[in-house]
């Protein structure tokens, strides 16, 4: 009876195999070029909660190809542990370094030049986050779909070793790969610069996730404090995200990131330093 009788979603996931199956048979896929010091991401990413702010002490969730909180149009769904702010500053120092060679390469660094990088303590604690952060992200499924690059299917980090599979000894040079299917992300010019020096600057939480949110937007728009809520997936009382939240603000001015803020009658309206 031929693909009429496949039901309507085994058909699109179908489709969408088939074309990324196209796409990476068309030639080497690269990265665009940015510069050293920043940071990139895709839009449909930073202006979402697929990296929360939840705090650090509390477990985190797992996904099952649920919706993520979307602003700006779009839709995400994710399969996978819960992504934070660390596993986000990981994710952003592997796409620098997959910006040198054709995406599906294998990347290789040490972890103690990794750790440096990002700012990360070089100890037995930097080396153990970083490889669980690595390993959270390899087994992720983002599905992303939106007017500029249709419906993509992806996983964050394409494979990840640390211990040679032969000799069962830990690798000097880890390796990373990253999917072909990540320059999609990247196409039209549609991703965001960050500032990675401000960012390390800054304490790890609302205050890094709005940096990387209001660095998409040049001139960022009114928003509710609700709204940012979920964006940051925190579970805290209206009370104490609005106390958080307005200690983050306070350090997004401190580095120089914002100018100045204000709340009113639950709607926040920042403007960006120029």
């Amino acid at each position: 009876m031929g693909d009429s009788t496949r039901p309507p979603l085994d058909r699109d996931i179908m489709a969408i195999l088939n074309r990324l199956k196209r796409e990476m048979e068309d030639g080497p896929k690269y990265l665009p070029e940015w510069a050293d010091e920043k940071a990139a991401t895709p839009n449909e990413i930073v202006r979402s909660a697929l990296f929360t702010a939840r705090n650090h002490r509390q477990p985190r969730i797992w996904f099952r190809d649920e919706p993520i909180v979307v602003t700006g149009g779009g839709e995400i769904t994710y399969r996978g542990e819960e992504l934070r702010q660390d596993d986000e500053l990981v994710w952003f120092r592997l796409l620098q370094l997959a910006r040198e060679q054709a995406l599906g390469q294998t990347i290789f660094f040490t972890p103690y030049s990794f750790l440096k990088s990002i700012g990360w303590h070089v100890n037995k604690w930097g080396y153990h986050h970083l490889k669980t952060c690595l390993s959270r992200l390899t087994a992720t499924a983002v599905h992303i779909t939106s007017h500029r690059i249709g419906s993509v299917v992806v996983s964050l980090v394409d494979g990840f070793e640390y211990v040679d599979p032969e000799k069962y000894t830990p690798l000097y040079l880890w390796e990373v790969r990253m999917s072909p299917v990540l320059s999609r992300l990247f196409s039209d010019h549609e991703f965001t610069l960050i500032d990675l020096e401000q960012r390390k600057a800054l304490p790890q939480g609302i205050a890094t996730k709005l940096h990387s949110y209001w660095a998409s937007h040049r001139e960022p728009y009114p928003v509710k404090v609700e709204t940012l809520q979920k964006l940051c997936g925190s579970k805290s009382s209206p009370k104490e995200f609005n106390r958080l939240l307005k200690s983050a603000l306070n350090a997004l001015v401190e580095v120089g990131f914002l100018e100045r803020w204000e709340i009113r009658r639950g709607v926040i309206v920042v403007h960006r330093k120029r």
